[in-house]
């Protein structure tokens, strides 16, 4: 399992920002804003892979589309730079070419690294399973694509290629065995696949799961709430219960590889 980590970091380096045109103290503000605070003490399984982004996204967002022409988030100034802020302000200044540059390679790097884990688990164990781990504020921002509420406690994301209906079923109702509320696809919706294997080799599997900040933290300070520790061992039971389900998957795959290889690429 590779736990996907790409929103929980608030660093901004040193030389990247004289780029943002904000004041340290609106910069502070987006940040609680924008990021999935904790969400890198959340998501922890010991026998997992996790692959944490190390900056924040406000300089670029490795779950966005490289091409702005494919990304929808890129028609409110973020996609894969981000431009623009919550509300529509302006974030960056015109960046030069080096500059974009340097950010894009932070992208390319972590996009090297995401596939580089899932081909080792595709050669260790036949099949690999991501896990995207995010979470998201009890109200819309002004930017989000779905302003519906009430949101729900949870959120889980899938693809319709790469998204086994047995990963659905096993953690909707293990998250709703707990008394949380779940949204599928939304408020939102998808999970991360590398394009060298998108939508082309069913051996990648990827699950999207999003935890209403509500639930663990306060929002108007960034701080952890006393039901942190809860939530963290409850979304370890539900990271738990897939690694077992990747597992039984592993052990009965030759056994199911013959009885569907009529069908394999058909589906």
């Amino acid at each position: 399992m590779i736990l996907h980590i790409p929103h929980s970091s608030c660093v901004i380096p040193e030389k990247f920002r004289d780029q943002i045109v904000l004041s340290d103290k609106e910069l502070l503000a987006e940040l609680l804003l924008m990021t999935d605070a904790f969400t890198d003490k959340l998501f922890a399984l010991p026998e997992a892979t996790i692959l944490r982004f190390p900056i924040s996204r406000l300089l670029v967002d490795v779950e966005r589309f490289s091409d702005d022409t494919k990304e929808p988030m890129s028609s409110v100034g973020m996609g894969m730079i981000y431009n623009r802020t919550v509300y529509g302000n302006e974030l960056k200044r015109e960046l030069q070419p080096h500059e974009r540059q340097s950010l894009v390679q932070y992208y390319t790097t972590h996009h090297e690294r995401l596939f580089e884990e899932v081909n080792k688990e595709l050669e260790n164990y036949g099949q690999a399973l991501i896990v995207d781990c995010h979470s998201f504020p009890s109200i819309p921002l002004p930017c989000d694509m779905n302003k519906s509420i009430p949101r729900p406690d949870f959120c889980i994301g899938t693809d319709s290629f790469h998204t086994p209906d047995s990963l659905i079923r096993i953690a909707d109702q293990k998250i709703k065995d707990m008394g949380y509320t779940l949204g599928i696809n939304q408020p939102y919706a998808g999970s991360i696949v590398p394009m060298a294997f998108y939508h082309n080799d069913r051996r990648v599997s990827s699950i999207m799961i999003e935890v209403n900040r509500k639930l663990y933290m306060d929002e108007m300070t960034g701080t952890k709430k006393d039901a942190f520790e809860a939530t963290q061992k409850n979304i370890q039971t539900i990271l738990s219960l897939l690694a077992r389900i990747k597992a039984e998957r592993e052990k009965n795959k030759p056994e199911k590889k013959i009885k569907t290889k009529k069908k394999l690429g058909g589906e």
